[in-house]
């Protein structure tokens, strides 16, 4: 907050300087912006009115400049003109000019917010509004503060972590707790009730390296797994004399010494996904058939390649892990009784190119039965609640236990996924995919123009809910959190907003959050490999097509 004032109070001063110093030139060029009446302006507009009355002498107002270019919006309701200026990704704030007066004022968010509504109700600001500031619930949570951080929470809460685990050593009670306490189904993994104290766990991990030291790298696990519960030290360490003897010798590293780079290597080996439920609850989804149907693109084939994916992976270290699980991937998607031609009929569908991974369909259901038909996905709302509880208890059937993480694909399969993990009690992960509210520019503060038809009034209320609930959200880059220096990011513009007559956002994500964190997508090396490999080209009929790498 200070950072703030005195960032606004910088702003003022120089907005003040410039105005006394070039009085009649800044008043001709706002009398250019009052002019054009009532209304919204954007950035490009700003600086073409600037470069029209000052293309000859710009060095002269280049501190002035500089404020124009940081603007990404004014509204104009003479004879005032509020500014929001975006100075870097995520950080912002909002003036207002009296043109008549040449008075500089500092608004704080929902003064502002307040005064853009008028330009859809000249009586709004005497009228009583919802405001949500979602900043309290997360406001003791460590986040950096430098924009090259956005994206990284992984990196910078095991910093912080590591940091705070060096410098007080009670802090890995939690750790000691959590592997003592970590089971699946029943069956306890890492620690037992022999170890008690961080001295105990050191003492047996000691006594646990000095025997995998004595016997071949290659044994397995199961040999030794028996002499290891006497330790206190159950399954999960590793399949072999080597893993486990890596695994051990990174903790105790940890325990004498803790490092960032330790901690987020150690936490990857904890045995700790086997079920995974990912949501996509709209549209038609199905391997085959499809193309074409409305709502059904690039994040059918997106999920489909992720669960493929994600299930070699699970399965890699689970046997690393030198565990005898069975991973469970369900897909949940909604089950279209009129399927027209495709898998989308059926309640249960297994994914070609996997060994554990299904199709869980669950159909949309009201006080008067099933809907048989698709619908869009601006229309699904009304449908989700009751979904969700006849997908919790779907997934119950199918797993015969609580998933460990839950994932959600686009505004509805992530507010289902809310609900899911709320419910639950298990971790949840967003991902987006598309955030309308940056596809229809002002589709906030002219709601009434889109809402009959797109319900963006409860697409955005289920974005900021499954935002501020979740456990992380994976993006594809630092432009879809942030943007860019001249651009707002997809989920930056959910930051603050209105929605008139409905509510009013004064903080709704921080892109600072360390929830956030850039996953870029990979690529299915079947399709994609390098033009040498010419083993792996499709031919047909004496033609050869091969896809050449470009990295």
């Amino acid at each position: 907050m200070a950072a703030k004032l005195t960032r606004l109070h910088s702003l003022r001063e120089r907005l003040g300087a410039t105005f006394s110093s070039h009085p009649n030139e800044l008043i001709a060029l706002f009398s250019r912006y009052v002019h054009q009446g009532k209304g919204m302006l954007q950035r490009h507009q700003l600086l073409a009115e600037f470069d029209a009355l000052f293309e000859s002498d710009k060095e002269k107002y280049a501190p002035f400049e500089d404020i124009l270019r940081a603007a990404q919006e004014a509204i104009v309701l003479p004879p005032w003109v509020a500014l929001a200026i975006r100075p870097r990704p995520g950080v912002w704030d909002y003036i207002r000019v009296n043109v008549s007066e040449l008075a500089v004022e500092e608004l704080t968010v929902s003064e502002y917010l307040a005064f853009k509504e008028q330009l859809v109700d000249e009586h709004a600001s005497s009228k009583f509004v919802l405001e949500l500031d979602f900043e309290p619930f997360n406001a003791s949570f460590p986040r950096p503060s430098m924009s090259k951080s956005i994206g990284n929470g992984v990196q910078f809460l095991n910093r912080h972590l590591s940091s705070k685990l060096f410098q007080d050593k009670e802090s890995l009670y939690p750790l000691l707790n959590f592997l003592k306490a970590h089971n699946y189904k029943g069956t306890t993994m890492m620690l037992n009730d022999r170890i008690q104290s961080l001295r105990g766990l050191q003492s047996a991990l000691r006594k646990a390296e000095e025997y995998l030291v004595s016997i071949p790298e290659d044994t397995p696990s199961s040999e030794f797994n028996h002499r290891f519960q006497e330790l206190g030290l159950e399954k999960g360490w590793g399949d072999t004399a080597k893993r486990v003897h890596d695994t051990i010798h990174l903790l105790l590293d940890l325990l004498e010494a803790p490092d960032p780079a330790s901690l987020e290597k150690f936490l990857g080996t904890i045995p700790m996904m086997f079920n995974v439920v990912i949501l996509s609850p709209h549209g038609y989804f199905a391997q085959s058939n499809v193309l074409g149907y409305p709502d059904t693109g690039g994040q059918v084939v997106y999920i489909l390649d992720q669960v493929r994916a994600l299930e070699n992976e699970m399965l890699l270290r689970i046997k690393q892990q030198g565990l005898d699980i069975t991973p469970k991937i369900l897909i949940v998607t909604r089950l279209l009784p009129d399927a027209v031609g495709t898998t989308c009929g059926q309640r249960l569908e297994k994914v070609i190119g996997t060994e554990h991974t299904d199709i869980l369909r669950v159909p949309f259901r009201t006080e008067n039965g099933i809907l048989r038909k698709w619908i869009s996905r601006f229309d699904v709302w009304p449908y989700l609640e009751t979904y969700t509880e006849d997908v919790a208890n779907e997934l119950m059937r199918e797993m015969q236990t609580k998933p460990d993480l839950i994932i959600g694909n686009y505004s509805d399969g992530n507010l289902v996924a809310t609900l899911l993990a709320h419910k639950l009690g298990v971790t949840q992960c967003t991902i987006a995919h598309a955030l309308e509210k940056t596809k229809y520019p002002n589709s906030d503060i002219y709601l009434d123009k889109f809402d009959s038809q797109y319900h963006f009034s409860c697409q955005f209320t289920a974005d900021l809910i499954a935002m501020n609930h979740t456990d992380f959200i994976i993006t594809s880059t630092f432009q879809e959190i942030a943007g860019s220096k001249d651009s707002v990011g997809q989920y930056e513009s959910h930051i603050a907003f209105t929605l008139p007559d409905l509510y009013r956002v004064v903080h709704g994500i921080d892109v600072f959050d360390p929830k956030f964190n850039i996953v870029s997508p990979g690529a299915d090396m079947t399709v994609y490999f390098p033009y040498t490999e010419t083993d792996k080209r499709l031919s047909s009929r004496g033609c050869t097509v091969s896809l050449r790498s470009t990295s």
